[in-house]
């Protein structure tokens, strides 16, 4: 009983997100709170791990090379910072781990791979939802019960930099 109220819950509060995998480049909008002031921060780099959790515990740690250091961050994929998700590149790799990227610096860290379009990642997001579903009837279904059908929760996309006004 306790867990088809989680799974109702968690489906309730669920983002739409593209469908991601490892080697693709992003670029995760990020609410930063900094004393009373709120503002969106950047971090784009290469997924090189998504966790194996399902629902809210599923996360991705992404990484970035800033003035030669490497710089990892995990972030929850459901987590209510996380303002918005863009896909750069795809990059073709054959792990789902690709940790050897740390060792790996200048043309060898190089990956093979195309730039998106916006078609492109429109499509992506409406098979992950299509995927999503299929994966909830076939739980539902296992459980012997059906979960009452609910849109998914839309978060606004906040604009990174604002329009400044016109001075004459």
């Amino acid at each position: 009983m306790t867990h088809q109220l989680i799974l109702e819950i968690q489906k309730k509060t669920t983002k739409k997100l593209p469908a991601l995998e490892s080697g693709m480049t992003v670029r995760i909008h990020q609410k930063i709170k900094e004393g009373e002031k709120e503002r969106v921060q950047i971090f784009e780099g290469l997924i090189i791990k998504i966790s194996s959790g399902h629902g809210t515990n599923k996360a991705i740690t992404v990484r970035k090379v800033v003035e030669g250091i490497g710089v990892e961050k995990v972030f929850p994929l459901q987590s209510p910072t996380i303002v918005k998700i863009e896909v750069k590149k795809m990059s073709k790799v054959r792990r789902a781990k690709i940790y050897y990227m740390r060792e790996r610096f200048g043309k060898s860290a190089r990956l093979k791979g195309r730039f998106l379009s916006d078609k492109d990642l429109e499509a992506s997001v409406e098979e992950l939802v299509v995927q999503v579903e299929k994966e909830e009837a076939a739980k539902a279904q296992e459980e012997g019960t059906a979960l009452p059908e609910a849109a998914p929760v839309e978060t606004p996309v906040v604009e990174a930099a604002a329009e400044a006004p016109k001075s004459e």
